[in-house]
């Protein structure tokens, strides 16, 4: 009779999973996010769709390779929603600066114009813009039900501070201010001396707005959101959202952050600022989760954020483990890329996954900072950051050296938007374990209990113990994501965990389910 239970139980997820399916198709962008629905792929549209005919890593449009382009970049959009992405995050795609540039076709965030979009994404053999181009994209992207936010970058190139050298910040020499080792950017003067927020800059930003919301996009991630004020983010986000309400706003902001630009920008806002000034979402904490070595430091990190978003209530948090300012998962192993995967599946914020994650690119480059062939800006050289997406340079469509990886990967996905219920509305709270090198966390509902279990030490094998309630009634114990099958008794889940490993449980109540 157990058994009938079992079977009767999970036809019954099955059926409830497929209308939370049908209902994410119709939520609003804003109303994605809040809910920690979103499952975000990240792509730039200069390499997404390119061709490396030659496969030396580089794009050279004087050749038979195949640069990309809004309308290459189109024809894998359908994979990706079959894969289970709702949304399109587009690195910048505005015209980049050439001069003092890092890389051959410079920066993607060396803005050289609010309004222009990048002559690189333009396929030269048809008649259309790149401006009608970029909206075809985005049409298309929300035909198959996908949304799209696009990268506003925070400074200007070189380049326009020579052309515009009004809109940018200047010291006592009247120099005009990189910030950081930023040295192909320029800072823009936000504040006049009488401390009004200056015209020229908010007028600039809104013209870029203007840009997104006619070519169709669902929202703009803010780069470097925290060097601008609240009074002018605030500005910017009543201006977008005058001609739509559902325009989404994502800081790329932390409250574990410190100033870039330390000395010279004082107003430095915090992440409760940018969100009272109507940002819907941040980054988190999780920029240095690899330095992360023992489970207080994960759980504040944690509490931290909670505190957050108790205080803003309609906010959200994008799982920014591994974004393309920071090294590759897999150089650490194969468990730790298998961690940073549950845990953006499993934790009550929105996934995030950059083009090439699902199949282990290391982002290690044959052609790294070599002397190039050719450039386009007057760097001599393919610069790059080791280990780091390539930003820099027309380069190739990553593609890892791990395909088996894809299969977990769509698992992991799968998971995330099946049990999205549970995730979303369920009750989360950190676990207590008997190991300062092991965090857990579970989310529960009336029915349902889901538990993950994390090793943060990299070198050797970890046991640990957790408690689940759930354990002690007529259940259903699925090991979703273990190497190693656990013991359970009474309340107790007893585990071992190889380094960096992550395992997730989801427990069932068989008599609810069977109902």
């Amino acid at each position: 009779m157990k058994r009938i239970r079992i079977i009767i139980g999970l036809f019954s997820i099955l059926m409830f999973q497929g209308l939370v399916f049908a209902e994410n198709e119709t939520k609003s962008i804003r109303e994605l996010f809040k809910n920690n629905e979103a499952i975000i792929y990240t792509i730039n549209i200069r390499n997404f769709g390119a061709v490396d005919k030659d496969n030396d890593g580089i794009i050279d449009i004087d050749s038979n390779d195949i640069a990309g382009t809004f309308v290459n970049a189109k024809d894998k959009l359908k994979n990706l929603k079959d894969e289970g992405i709702n949304t399109i995050y587009v690195l910048p795609i505005t015209k980049t600066g050439k001069l003092k540039a890092l890389g051959t076709a410079g920066s993607l965030y060396a803005m050289d114009s609010f309004s222009e979009i990048s002559p690189f994404l333009d396929d030269k053999t048809n008649e259309l813009s790149v401006y009608d181009e970029a909206k075809d994209f985005v049409d298309y992207a929300h035909s198959l039900g996908l949304k799209v936010i696009v990268d506003l970058p925070s400074c200007g190139s070189f380049d326009l501070s020579l052309k515009k050298p009004s809109w940018f910040l200047k010291d006592r020499n009247n120099e005009t201010y990189a910030p950081a080792d930023w040295v192909d950017v320029r800072l823009f003067k936000v504040f006049n001396r009488n401390r009004t927020l200056n015209e020229d800059t908010l007028n600039n930003f809104k013209s870029f707005v203007d840009l997104a919301q006619n070519i169709g996009f669902d929202g703009i991630r803010a780069d470097v959101a925290a060097i601008k004020p609240y009074s002018f983010w605030k500005n910017i986000i009543e201006y977008a959202r005058s001609k739509n309400n559902d325009f989404l706003f994502l800081a790329e902001a932390s409250s574990d952050w410190t100033n870039p630009a330390l000395g010279v920008v004082s107003h430095y806002s915090t992440v409760e600022e940018l969100l009272s000034a109507g940002f819907d979402c941040y980054y988190g904490s999780w920029s240095d989760f690899k330095n992360v070595k023992f489970k207080k430091d994960f759980d504040l990190k944690i509490e931290k954020n909670l505190k957050i978003l108790k205080k803003n209530k309609n906010s959200s948090i994008m799982s920014a483990f591994a974004t393309h300012d920071q090294q590759a998962p897999i150089l650490r192993g194969q468990n730790y890329w298998n961690m940073i995967l549950w845990l953006n599946a499993t934790l009550k914020q929105n996934a995030y996954f950059l083009d090439g994650f699902s199949t282990g690119d290391d982002y290690i480059y044959s052609y790294e900072n070599k002397k190039a062939k050719k450039t386009y800006t007057d760097d001599e050289y393919y610069f790059v950051h080791s280990g780091m997406f390539d930003i820099f340079n027309l380069s190739a469509s990553p593609a890892g050296k791990y395909p088996h990886l894809k299969k977990q990967y769509l698992k992991a996905i799968d998971f995330k938007k099946r049990n999205a219920d549970l995730i979303t509305n369920g009750e989360f709270s950190l676990l207590k374990t008997n190991n300062d090198k092991v965090f857990a966390y579970k989310i529960k509902n009336f029915d349902r209990e889901l538990i993950v279990v994390g090793s943060l030490d990299e070198n050797n094998n970890q046991k640990a113990i957790v408690k689940s309630d759930y354990l002690k009634k007529d259940y259903l114990f699925l090991a979703v994501n273990t190497k190693n099958q656990p013991k359970t008794e009474k309340n107790k889940i007893m585990l071992t965990l190889e380094p960096l490993e992550l395992q997730v449980y989801l427990i069932s109540l068989a008599k609810y389910r069977a109902m």
